[in-house]
């Protein structure tokens, strides 16, 4: 990613001499965390960078996720927001600051994120409206406000980056190939990340151990669980596969399917492209969904949308049954598969 951090073209003019052109069209996108979120950025982002030729593109973000952007070929420029630390946050302002934006696109909707893009001080920033945020008090800091019509969260980023003026509208999710990190099995394996934000979204524990018992006997395939490194989660039958943001990036690279709930790591697997299944309770699928098609959504009728960040796992989750997902799986591992070569593994 450059650092350049000249505000104009240049070129020779007739004489050999260097004169400038049209100042580069600087845009700041905000989009602070977390991995899922990050991930339905990513095309609206896109189509910020292909829609001005020449755009220089800065991106703000937390530390923790800023893997995520690594090589994107979208962004120029990425700038960690240190804010655990009032020496840290000094230095992200002036980060900020070192640059002029045309325009700031506030994709979090927050007081954060509204804060850290009028921090900046662009010419203007591009959010949601107020009925569409999670902290109203975040569009104060709009120029313009944009009302989505959309259902998806992907969808909704890309109106606003039209709002912001792309129009090369782009469906692109570039990210980076991970690293190996931790042990998987030398063959195919079905790949499921068990935890989430909220554990209302959760899938039980015995569930996920009736499902690697059933893979194992009947498609002699198993079941790796991907956790992080404080995670204390034990699932019998099931292989851990503890890993940093990378190694998850790799695992799900090479997984012949995955297991998701509504969460980060389902989101990579439906941007990668990955074969699987998705499983839902009080969450919409048509909001925060797997976008692309490649899962397959599981979801009680009887699941009520909430959205409630409870602190046990909800029972619309708990009526999806192991039968349920393995028989989605068995489809799912029987269809025609790229490489891993082809999956940039």
């Amino acid at each position: 990613m450059s650092s350049d951090g000249a505000n104009v073209n240049q070129h020779k003019s007739a004489t050999g001499g260097v004169r400038p052109t049209k100042p580069l069209t600087r845009i700041l996108a905000v989009r602070l965390g977390a991995m899922g979120d990050m991930i339905h950025a990513l095309p609206a982002v896109a189509s910020l960078k292909t829609s001005f030729p020449g755009a220089r593109l800065t991106w703000v973000v937390e530390p923790r996720w800023a893997a995520l952007l690594e090589g994107n070929p979208f962004v120029d420029r990425v700038v960690l927001l240190r804010r655990k630390t009032a020496g840290g946050l000094l230095e992200s302002w002036r980060e900020l600051r070192s640059e002029e934006y045309d325009f700031a696109v506030d994709f979090q909707g927050l007081l954060k994120s509204a804060l850290t893009a009028a921090c900046a001080r662009p010419q203007r920033i591009f959010g949601f409206d107020a009925s569409q945020v999670r902290e109203r008090a975040a569009a104060l800091f709009y120029s313009v406000k944009t009302m989505a019509a959309s259902a998806h969260v992907v969808d909704r980023n890309l109106e606003l980056a039209a709002a912001a003026g792309a129009t090369r509208i782009s469906h692109a999710f570039p990210l980076p190939a991970g690293a190996p990190e931790g042990e998987l099995p030398p063959g195919d394996f079905v790949l499921a990340s068990p935890l989430a934000g909220w554990r209302s979204k959760q899938w039980p524990a015995e569930h996920h151990a009736s499902l690697a018992a059933r893979l194992r006997r009947e498609l002699h395939v198993p079941l790796v669980m991907n956790l992080p490194a404080a995670a204390r989660l034990q699932v019998q039958g099931a292989a851990p596969h503890v890993s940093s943001l990378p190694g998850l990036i790799h695992a799900t690279r090479r997984a012949a399917a995955v297991v998701g709930v509504d969460s980060g790591p389902m989101h990579l697997a439906a941007a990668l492209g990955r074969p699987g299944v998705a499983i839902f309770g009080p969450t919409d699928p048509a909001r925060n969904g797997p976008y692309g098609g490649s899962l397959r959504v599981l979801r009680s009728p009887t699941a009520a949308t909430s959205y409630k960040r409870g602190d046990a796992i909800d029972e619309s989750m708990r009526r999806v049954t192991p039968d349920e997902v393995f028989e989605a799986l068995r489809f799912a591992l029987a269809e025609p598969r790229l490489s891993a070569e082809e999956r940039g593994v």
